[in-house]
């Protein structure tokens, strides 16, 4: 096997080669919801979600592609440690492929001074078998659910946006797609740090938000073909109070994506986490009229944040686990 380092940026066929094996293993890989499109996941491997350096590889035997990996670098916090994205072609699974990337892996996060791997997958799929396999330590456990948007009864979320507003007196709605308005960077960089206090992994550290932060990330969502759309509460003083946003990749509109939704702590209380996703989700329904599902993801132990998903209607939970290795203790061995 010839393991070969690639820049995303500068070699498209290389991309193309390792989102095929991702298509490929979708199914049983990631049930449930759509495979990320060629933008989306030629975006990932270019910067990353939140503009981290990235780190790929391909892996070839002979002229045939079975797999490669991408580590994500954080370069802000949690600098001891990388994110990998492990893929192999199904036919090449068991094969051992699996098995010398990681190793291939762990030895790179070693050499760029990575103490800690993570990986995130599946409960029950290939990739949760492989991490148990290789002496991976379960970390953090996060529940995807999805909402029908077809099923929801006739009136529930004018009933639950009736509720939430009983506590909400004072509050305001504004809303925004795409690019953050300059007025509101600030503002936002500091709701993303509200979400510090969600479930986090052992030893992980929140992430540090600037206006500057705010403005790269929508530019890079921007680039990979994503409608991003901002609802939030504002206080009568004019305070940002809480913050949902969602996104719609252009290649599968059916799917939206829910990505942060968070309640400044001063705000607590007046159901805005509740008001604002009930308010967004009418708001799609004029914006995005295409849309059926909205997947979410939640710590399993953010008890607040999955009674609001429930009540909306978010169902079918898959657990998804956070795995670690450590870069300097060597994987189980075995063909895989």
């Amino acid at each position: 096997m010839d393991v070969q380092r690639f820049e995303a940026a500068a070699d498209p066929a290389a991309v193309r080669a390792l989102h095929e094996i991702y298509r490929a293993g979708a199914p049983v890989d990631e049930p449930g919801g759509p495979p990320m499109s060629a933008a989306v996941f030629s975006g990932l491997l270019v910067r990353g979600w939140c503009a981290e350096p990235r780190d790929n590889w391909l892996a070839r035997d002979g002229g045939t592609v079975l797999g490669g990996y991408s580590l994500e670098l954080p370069d802000r916090e949690n600098r001891d440690r990388a994110a990998l994205m492990l893929l192999v072609a199904p036919e090449r699974r068991r094969s051992g492929a699996g098995s010398a990337l990681l190793r291939h892996a762990l030895a790179r996060a070693d050499e760029l001074g990575r103490g800690t791997v993570t990986s995130e997958v599946l409960d029950g799929t290939p990739g949760d078998a492989f991490a148990r396999a290789m002496g991976a330590r379960a970390d953090l456990v996060e529940n995807r659910r999805t909402l029908d948007l077809t099923a929801i009864p006739d009136g529930q979320l004018a009933r639950l946006r009736a509720a939430a507003l009983a506590h909400a007196d004072g509050y305001t709605l504004t809303s925004w797609d795409g690019p953050t308005p300059d007025q509101w960077r600030e503002p936002v960089a500091r709701m993303n740090e509200a979400m510090a206090d969600a479930p986090r992994g052992a030893g992980e550290q929140p992430q540090v938000w600037t206006a500057d932060r705010v403005a790269e990330a929508d530019r890079l969502s921007l680039e990979k073909g994503l409608r991003r759309y901002s609802l939030a509460a504002v206080a009568a003083t004019g305070e940002l109070a809480a913050l949902t946003q969602l996104s719609v990749e252009e290649a599968e509109p059916a799917w939206g994506h829910q990505e942060m939704t968070a309640v400044a702590r001063a705000h607590r209380g007046h159901r805005l986490g509740l008001l604002t996703k009930v308010a967004m989700l009418e708001w799609m329904a004029d914006r995005e009229p295409r849309l059926e599902y909205v997947e979410t993801w939640n710590g399993e132990d953010n008890a607040h944040m999955v009674a609001i998903n429930v009540a909306l209607g978010f169902a079918k939970p898959h657990r998804v686990t956070a795995w670690l290795l450590p870069t300097r203790v060597p994987a189980a061995s075995g063909p895989r």
